[in-house]
């Protein structure tokens, strides 16, 4: 079972999901959804676009915790039987394979349209990373390092993305603007 749109924001008003967090997916899923299209793959969009609104189900439940937002996102997600979903939030911070010879698919696209939103605002990935050093880098050189190879990861992913697109990275952020989705008001 794949959900639509208003029966994530369903899910995400049931697991009391913060509104600043809800904005933030819906951003992600704008994006991802944008990237899909253009890529005129066989993928799936109503996946892509669960998955993007779904990955932080579980982030407002995790912060302060030891607790891995990822892997009670996806817990979350197969509660409600959401199977397919689930893989998109599990891997959503940190992909569990990469090949760039693979096929693109919609794990990659969530992970990838994830990097690009701080807050509520699209940005590169060097903003995104220079955030998330600062945030939760915690000035300990191997979290920052684990950071950095991430970001390095998601770079490839988005080579791999935008080899198949006729706009570049930079462009994302005027496309949203574009569609007055940038940032939601």
């Amino acid at each position: 079972m794949i959900p639509s749109f208003e029966e994530c924001i369903w899910l995400m008003k049931y697991h009391d999901m913060p509104l600043h967090i809800m904005r933030h997916s819906i951003v992600v899923e704008r994006i991802a959804t944008f990237i899909l299209k253009n890529l005129n793959f066989g993928l799936s969009f109503p996946l892509v676009s669960a998955g993007a609104l779904l990955h932080d189900i579980a982030k407002h439940r995790c912060i302060g915790t030891e607790k891995d937002h990822a892997e009670e996102g996806a817990r979350i997600c197969k509660e409600h039987g959401l199977d397919k979903i689930s893989q998109i939030v599990r891997y959503h911070i940190v992909l569990n394979r990469f090949d760039p010879y693979d096929d693109i698919d919609e794990v990659q696209i969530v992970y990838y349209a994830d990097k690009r939103v701080n807050g509520e605002e699209v940005v590169s990935l060097d903003e995104r990373l220079s955030y998330i050093l600062d945030k939760y880098g915690k000035d300990d050189p191997a979290i920052c390092d684990r950071i950095e190879k991430n970001f390095m990861l998601c770079r490839k992913v988005e080579e791999k993305i935008f080899n198949y697109l006729d706009f570049r990275p930079e462009d994302i952020k005027r496309f949203m603007r574009a569609l007055n989705f940038s940032k939601l008001s």
